[in-house]
């Protein structure tokens, strides 16, 4: 018999197969400390017709999907067989990945049960907050509502520095503790390597690549606007977008606007590890201009498959990232990445290997960390009296 060492809920506002790179985050914390022997559980809002196929516990609530077609809002309140199952369950420690519903969720649970709940601050969420109203006042509004939330729990941890120094903007004031993602080795199995040039049709041209959702704030539009500029000195390249998102259809007319209908391929969100890995590997170069990601999963993945990152200087993207080292920096407009791109393809090489040395962190490396800031915050909580 396998003795248990903590029961942990994992709570989440994704789960896949509609999931992001948080829901990544956590399906890996889940698998890793199942491992350990440890019942860790992924809690997040049901997804209709579909059936859990992981060797991990879970609990699905009550959802209702929202405009954007990917994330969906939980009800747990409403959902009385979920709360009867959950009620059973005695957790050690609960660890919030989300504000919102999910987050909420946990620190009911956390208060009923009285024990400690770590959150761990992982988007920009000023920014979706702003894109959505298009108001300065409602998007503060937004954040006083999730600091509010950070303030009521027992941690916080930020992915990097950079995403700390944000979460301080938003005027949180307690202790942050810094806890990096991490990702898995990949070593293809044999024929792997070109499983994506086989499935997408990939020829021997250039390829770029972008993984992520397909909207505008990730900086698509100077992504293809760099390449319309690169493609007036070159033409035998392929630029593949994998993802899915709510400004899709835009983003393809866009393409098609340009003119670079035929140099863009489209694959929609991938789901199957060993094919995304095997497209990271044929890349040339991961294109990631981003300044509303914080400590990106995919730019681990495209440095775990021996392939570069282009990045925007001094974005929280670009922490730990040495320009002509391990990835490459730009300045934010299509112009500088044009020129990024052109300037960056005789060394991309040997900077996609010293990525590979540098960057990625296994996650049964992290989960040590992980481990004991749990059962010091658990036992940190046994000794103070109700």
């Amino acid at each position: 018999m396998v003795l248990v060492d903590m029961h942990i809920g994992q709570f989440c506002d994704v789960y896949p197969p509609e999931t992001d790179g948080v829901g990544m985050v956590v399906k890996s914390y889940t698998e890793e400390l199942t491992k350990l022997n440890h019942r860790c559980y992924y809690i997040s809002p049901k997804i209709p017709n579909y059936s859990d196929t992981h060797d991990f516990p879970t609990f699905h609530y009550m959802s209702i999907r929202l405009a954007n077609g990917i994330y969906r809002a939980g009800v747990p309140i409403i959902d009385i067989p979920y709360r009867k199952s959950i009620k059973k369950t005695s957790f050690d420690i609960i660890h919030a990945h989300s504000p919102f519903s999910a987050g909420r969720e946990a620190l009911r649970i956390a208060k009923k049960q009285n024990v400690p709940l770590v959150s761990t601050f992982h988007t920009k969420y000023y920014d979706d907050f702003y894109s959505k109203t298009h108001s300065k006042l409602l998007a503060k509004t937004g954040i006083r509502y999730i600091v509010d939330f950070y303030n009521d729990c027992d941690e916080i941890w930020a992915v990097n520095n950079s995403t700390s120094d944000v979460l301080r903007e938003y005027g949180y004031k307690k202790d942050i503790q810094i806890m990096p993602n991490g990702t898995n080795s990949w070593h293809p199995a044999p024929g792997g390597e070109n499983a994506a040039k086989e499935r997408f049709g990939l020829r021997n041209d250039r390829i770029f690549l972008f993984v992520g959702q397909q909207d505008w704030k990730k900086n698509i539009k100077h992504i293809i606007e760099a390449l319309k500029i690169y493609s007036s000195s070159e033409s035998d390249f392929k630029m593949v977008f994998a993802g899915k998102g709510s400004d899709e259809e835009e983003i393809k007319e866009f393409v098609n606007n340009l003119g670079l209908s035929s140099r863009c391929l489209f694959t929609g969100h991938i789901s199957d590890r060993e094919l995304l890995m095997s497209l990271y590997a044929q890349a040339d170069l991961f294109i990631f201009p981003s300044l509303y990601d914080n400590a990106p999963m995919v730019v681990r993945e495209a440095a775990a498959a021996g392939t570069p990152s282009l990045l925007l200087r001094n974005s929280c993207a670009a922490e730990g990232i040495t320009h002509d080292y391990n990835g490459f920096l730009c300045d934010n407009t299509p112009k500088s990445i044009a020129e990024c791109i052109s300037s960056s393809l005789p060394k991309a090489n040997q900077v996609g290997l010293n990525a590979q040395k540098t960057i990625p962190i296994s996650w049964s490396s992290i989960m040590i960390d992980v481990e004991s800031r749990y059962k010091n915050l658990i036992l940190k909580k046994k000794c103070v009296p109700l």
